[in-house]
């Protein structure tokens, strides 16, 4: 991926074409970490103020939303970017869902089920750690469904994503590309950190195991599922700060070409005022 002038259009930068960037590249923006945790700042600023309109837009009627989708082997920092990212915003108007291997229950229905019931409302940022793309990812690798099968899901797929685009859901699907090198030292530092074992599982080695077969399986959904109206993004994520900046300058690019605006008062300001003045505290 060429680097970009300026830092600018960073979604131009990072969106799915085919040539993965190094994990560890900076196509785009800061190369230092120090830069980068002063931009990010920066980004947050930005993207509190533009979330905050959303919000308000959404209370006062509007019907838009903001739905991330965050996938990526293990480690990659789907988990941190949430914490770093979405942080940086008021949660009121931040709706999160995490997506585990489907329950008994939900597997009783279509894949897009547990989906359907976890969409952002209106006037939110809504964040998806990991989402329907599992369903066609791991069945996909444990040789689960058949290609015939698979087609069939990214047909489903790409209806149920326009779908939402056309009814207000602005969908921004990022990949967290992460090197199996630094997977296995984030991997090994969850057993040495005491604090850290809870995140590990031994399904993980299997994962890591599995590893040409998984980007085998991304490479597929970029190709079949990257459109016009909910393109994939490639983020390198080795560096933690660099991927931390990047989602955040993708919502802004995002939100700030939506343009969110605060509703009108349904009020006069100017009688309010007056009225305001001539009531004191507890009368």
């Amino acid at each position: 991926m060429a680097k970009k002038a300026n830092g600018n259009r960073v979604r131009d930068a990072f969106r799915a074409n085919g040539e993965l960037p190094h994990p560890a590249s900076s196509p785009v923006g800061p190369e230092k970490k120090d830069k980068g945790g002063k931009k990010l700042v920066s980004a947050g600023e930005r993207l509190a103020g533009l979330q905050e309109a959303l919000y308000a837009e959404g209370i006062g009627g509007g019907e838009r939303s903001v739905l991330l989708v965050l996938q990526g082997m293990d480690t990659s920092g789907k988990g941190g970017t949430v914490g770093h990212v979405l942080g940086l915003v008021n949660p009121m108007g931040v709706q999160y869902a995490g997506f585990k291997k489907p329950t008994a229950a939900e597997r009783r229905h279509d894949f897009l089920w547990r989906i359907r019931r976890r969409l952002p409302a209106p006037g939110h940022l809504g964040v998806f750690d990991r989402s329907h793309y599992e369903d066609i990812l791991v069945p996909r690798v444990l040789g689960e469904l058949d290609a015939a099968e698979r087609r069939q899901r990214y047909t489903q797929i790409n209806a149920f994503e326009k779908e939402l685009a056309e009814s207000g859901t602005t969908v921004v699907k990022v990949f967290l590309h992460i090197s199996p090198e630094e997977q296995l030292r984030r991997l090994t530092a969850r057993l040495d950190r005491p604090e850290k074992r809870w995140k590990f599982d031994p399904s993980d080695i299997e994962a890591r195991r599995a590893w040409p077969s998984y980007q085998a399986a991304y490479a597929d959904v970029f190709k079949r599922t990257s459109t016009t109206h909910a393109p994939w993004y490639v983020v390198p994520a080795d560096r933690k700060w660099y991927r931390n900046w990047a989602v955040a300058e993708l919502l802004v690019e995002t939100l700030t070409e939506l343009g969110p605006q605060f509703p009108e008062p349904t009020y006069d300001v100017a009688e309010q005022r007056v009225a305001l003045k001539g009531v004191g505290a507890g009368g």
